[in-house]
């Protein structure tokens, strides 16, 4: 491909930024991130990346979009960004689906070493991206992009832009009556408004089921060797997970129901964790068995029961996504006798707080001589009411 064809793609890239008015949260700390690092954004497909780094060459004269899909059989990366670089003038690179280019590792590696220039990267395989980062070690800083939070997926949907909060100012009701008043968007939220693409979307979950299924068939085994079975072995431990009630899905129910081995079934959850399907909660405690508990990154679980039968499950998602989202560490709380404890136990609070999630009935029983310093239930109810929190006010932590 010619230099004036990219230049040419290039701006056609910039002008569709301009249909999109608002922009996630991240694009602002990608433009003010500093330093020798490279970064590359990991994310599930139709986490908006593409329209991110769009966005950011709309913005920012010296930085060149380049989507990977794009190039020719026989065109040579590393040749191009050097023209580009040295004859054009451009100093940061947006390099989009990094994944379609031969050797995309060898190809940071070497212009980290030998080129004096920014490179922003994206992929929808977000296991190779991890895979990746590993190998280019201190050349390259990840960051994870989700779904929307329920914060910012009121500002790009209702107009709505409200504060930040922690969760200290959650414990201790320092919240604003307009956070309150947004709860009543939140189930629209759970049920398929933290996609990004359901702006666009008007069937969301058909959508989000034909990414999956790219996942199991093309991303997972360009990373992971494994035979062609194997593949419908994934979608079965899907199905299972997504029918199923939280609590006791581990590796050992999922070895003993699905016909295959624990060391298989760790296996293929480690994959679908990286690829932002699923989440491996771990216990808290030494003296338990360290098989994590498994939840599903929100609303997966409704291609699977309808609303009614999973939001239990979808309530329990949403929790474990926020606080990935917000970057705070958690675990749950597994009782030895099958007696009644809180669900979770933040670890990132100045004091211990056990989290308990519920429905609207839910309430302390569950903390019944559990010696932890502070105590929080979260109800999926409209304001606070009898000792329960708004479970929606987490997702104003991000």
């Amino acid at each position: 491909m010619t230099i004036n064809r990219l230049l040419e793609l290039h701006d056609l890239a910039k002008q569709e930024s301009r249909k999109y008015g608002r922009k996630r949260f991240l694009f602002p700390k990608l433009a003010r991130d500093r330093g020798r690092h490279f970064i590359g954004i990991v994310g599930a497909r139709g986490t908006g990346k593409t329209v991110l780094f769009r966005q950011f060459a709309l913005e920012h004269s010296d930085a060149f979009y380049l989507s990977a899909d794009t190039l020719d059989r026989g065109d040579d990366a590393w040749d191009l960004i050097r023209k580009l670089n040295q004859q054009y003038g451009f100093q940061t690179f947006l390099l989009d689906e990094v994944h379609f280019l031969p050797d995309p590792t060898a190809l940071l590696k070497r212009l980290y070493d030998f080129v004096d220039v920014r490179i922003l990267f994206s992929s929808s395989v977000a296991l190779a991206m991890r895979a990746s980062a590993h190998d280019l070690s201190r050349r390259v800083r990840l960051i994870n992009l989700h779904g929307f939070s329920f914060r910012e997926y009121l500002t790009f949907t209702q107009g709505i832009s409200l504060a930040s909060l922690d969760l200290e100012q959650i414990a201790a009701g320092k919240w604003q009556p307009d956070h309150l008043r947004a709860g009543r968007f939140f189930d629209d939220y759970l049920q398929g408004g933290i996609l990004p693409f359901s702006l666009e979307e008007p069937e969301p979950l058909g959508f989000l089921e034909s990414i999956i299924e790219k996942v199991i068939t093309r991303d997972i085994p360009s990373v992971v060797r494994l035979v062609v079975d194997e593949l419908e072995s994934i979608r079965r431990l899907l199905r299972f997970v997504g029918r199923s009630a939280v609590d006791g899905i581990n590796y050992s129910s999922l070895s003993r129901n699905l016909g295959i081995t624990k060391y298989k079934a760790e296996q293929y959850v480690g994959c679908l964790e990286r690829a932002f399907i699923l989440h491996r909660i771990f216990p808290a405690g030494t003296n338990v068995l360290r098989e994590p508990k498994l939840l599903m990154t929100p609303p997966i679980r409704l291609l699977y029961r309808d609303v009614e039968d999973a939001v239990g499950g979808l309530r329990e998602d949403f929790f474990v996504e926020a606080m990935k989202q917000a970057g705070i560490r958690f675990c749950y709380l597994k009782s030895t006798r099958g007696a009644k404890t809180p669900d979770y136990l933040i670890e990132d609070a100045p004091t211990k707080l056990a989290v308990e999630i519920g429905g609207p009935g839910k309430g302390r029983q569950q903390f019944k001589g559990v010696q932890i310093d502070r105590k929080l239930v979260f109800a999926h109810t409209p304001a606070p009411e009898k000792g329960r929190l708004p479970l929606f006010l987490l997702g104003y932590l991000s």
